[in-house]
């Protein structure tokens, strides 16, 4: 696994895509991942310090983490088919069992700038994606 951190978001209003820049701590390559405009905005608001009123949809997910005992240690970007990137989280009960949870690494992103998680890439994504291909 290799560590990344979030670099850039990349927000067009006008054409409606949203990418998030995943670039390697320490070495050049970057993974460009296309996300919703909920989920960018999640992680901007997050990274500029806005503060919602409410909790959105991936603060929740931090309070029920963190509700039911559980710490998420991670999130993994482990495959890439067909265009798509998959994701999990790792979490680690209470009882030290290790769950790895799918999701979308938007979401998984999101999360992990709330609760400040190191982001890892397999090594095989790299060689899949054209960014890693580039780099």
């Amino acid at each position: 696994m290799v560590e990344v951190e979030l670099s850039r978001i990349i927000i067009d209003e006008k054409s409606h895509d949203q990418v998030i820049v995943l670039r390697e701590k320490n070495g050049p390559r970057q993974i460009p991942i296309m996300i919703g405009s909920v989920e960018a905005s999640s992680i901007q608001m997050r990274i500029s310090g806005v503060e919602s009123p409410r909790p959105l949809t991936h603060d929740l997910l931090v309070l029920l983490v963190k509700g039911l005992g559980a710490e998420a240690e991670c999130v993994l970007i482990d495959d890439f088919v067909e265009g798509t990137y998959f994701a999990k989280i790792r979490l680690k009960k209470e009882s030290g069992e290790v769950v790895l949870v799918d999701a979308r690494p938007s979401d998984a992103v999101s999360l992990s700038v709330r609760m400040k998680l190191p982001i890892y890439v397999e090594e095989d994504v790299f060689h899949k994606t054209v960014a890693g291909d580039n780099a």
